[in-house]
């Protein structure tokens, strides 16, 4: 699995600790930004990582910014991409399992650290079920396109 990794100034320190959490699980990512404190907009970041997810570059895409929602709205905008701002491991499990959520956008303001640690475990080991589910994320593609 490949992962690519982005945020703004206000999810830099817990993007951080997620690409230390991937690279002791040996997960291959990528960090596209942004590295420091100073402001930058976060659309910018979550283009770049859709557009990586969107054309298959990476399998998985994760966003930090303070809430989440940003990156998650910026995201969606790219055709292919399914991202939702998650705050707790059951949404993590039931956006894999139900939406094969493939870009994942956290809150550095709103989720703790562990938390989020455990929002990333679950959004990477939990499959997708396919199924009726299936037909669903296919209508989602299908308005995407219309």
């Amino acid at each position: 699995m490949r992962v690519a990794l982005g945020a703004d100034h206000a999810g830099v320190e817990l993007k951080d600790a997620l690409k230390r959490e991937l690279d002791a699980r040996g997960i291959a990512c990528e960090d596209f930004g942004t590295h420091g404190p100073a402001s930058v907009d976060y659309p910018d970041f979550a283009a770049a990582v859709a557009r990586c997810v969107s054309e298959g570059r990476f399998d998985r895409g994760v966003l930090v910014c303070g809430s989440g929602i940003g990156m998650a709205i910026a995201a969606n905008k790219v055709p292919g991409i399914r991202a939702a701002a998650i705050g707790d491991t059951t949404a993590a499990r039931l956006s894999r399992e139900h939406n094969d959520l493939n870009v994942l956008t956290l809150g550095a303001r709103a989720t703790p650290e562990p938390l989020a640690l455990d929002i990333l475990r679950t959004f990477l080991e939990t499959p997708f079920e396919g199924g009726r589910h299936e037909g669903r994320v296919r209508k989602i593609h299908a308005h995407e396109q219309a």
